[in-house]
C-alpha cells in the first residue's frame, strides 16, 4: 500500500510539547524578573504577552505561541523601556533552554515508530535552535531527528515557507511527499505555503476552526499519526 508521506516535520510547542503545561509558569516567572517585581511593569508585560496573570496561561492570540523570539524580544523591549533586544533574546534563550518540558505523549517510542516505517523526521520552531536542541535533548528526542532548525537557524521563520524547504532539501524529499504538523496556523499556512501536506493538532491554544481553513486533517494530537499513515 502506497504510504501517504516520506517525512513528517514537526513544530515544537503546541505539537511535541503542551504548551500550556510546559510554558506558563516560566512565563509568570520572567515577567516578575523582567519587571524586577515592579507591580506597573508586571501588568504591563502580561499585557503585551496577551498572559493572564490570574489564570497563569496565554490568549491565543499571544506573541509568545508561534512569532520568533525576537519578536517577543521587542514586545517587552517596548514595555521596559530599556535594555536591548538582543539581551532580552539572550534572555528568553537561556531560561527558556532550562524549562522541563512536558510531552504531549512519550516521544521516544512515537519517534522510533515512525522511523521504523522510513519516514524522514525534522522540527521546525520559531524558538530559536539552541533552546529547541535543548528541549530535545532533554527529552532523549534530539538524534531521532533528521533536521532540526529554529528561526534563527538561517532559513527564516513561519509562515514562510524557507524552513520548511529546507528541511525537504535536506532530506531529498518532494515538498508534496512532506507533512507539516503543527498547532497554529502559522505552521500550517507554512506548510501549505511550501506545498506540503498539512496535519493541525490540538494540544496547543488553536481551536479546530481556526486551523481547519489551513490543515489537510485535524488530529487530537501527534499520537493520531501512525493511523492516519494507515488509513
Amino acid at each position: 500500500m502506497a504510504t501517504k508521506v516520506d517525512g513528517l516535520l514537526f513544530d515544537k510547542d503546541g505539537t511535541l510539547f503542551d504548551f500550556h503545561a510546559t510554558w506558563s509558569v516560566w512565563a509568570a516567572s520572567i515577567i516578575d524578573e523582567l519587571a524586577a517585581g515592579d507591580a506597573d511593569k508586571i501588568a504591563r508585560l502580561a499585557a503585551a504577552l496577551d498572559y493572564d496573570l490570574d489564570k497563569q496561561e496565554f490568549a491565543p492570540t499571544s506573541v509568545v505561541i508561534a512569532e520568533p523570539t525576537r519578536k517577543l524580544a521587542e514586545s517587552i523591549v517596548v514595555v521596559l523601556g530599556e535594555g536591548s533586544v538582543s539581551e532580552i533574546e539572550h534572555f528568553l534563550m537561556m531560561t527558556a533552554s532550562e524549562v522541563p518540558q512536558t510531552q504531549s505523549l512519550p516521544l521516544a517510542p512515537f519517534l522510533t515508530d515512525l522511523a521504523s516505517r522510513g519516514l524522514a523526521l525534522g522540527v521546525m520552531t520559531n524558538d530559536n535552535e539552541f533552546a529547541a536542541r535543548a528541549h530535545l535533548k532533554s527529552v532523549g528526542v534530539e538524534d531521532h531527528f533528521n533536521f532540526i532548525a529554529g528561526f534563527d537557524s538561517g532559513f527564516g521563520a513561519k509562515p514562510e515557507p524557507g524552513p520548511l524547504l529546507a528541511f525537504a532539501k535536506a532530506t531529498g524529499l518532494a515538498a508534496d511527499r512532506v507533512a507539516m504538523v503543527g498547532d497554529s496556523t502559522h505552521d500550517l499556512i507554512a506548510g501549505r505555503a511550501a506545498g506540503m501536506q498539512t496535519i493541525g493538532v490540538l494540544t496547543g491554544l488553536a481551536l479546530s476552526d481556526e486551523l481547519a481553513p489551513y490543515a489537510d486533517i485535524i488530529l487530537p494530537d501527534i499520537g493520531h499519526i501512525p493511523a492516519w499513515l494507515t488509513r
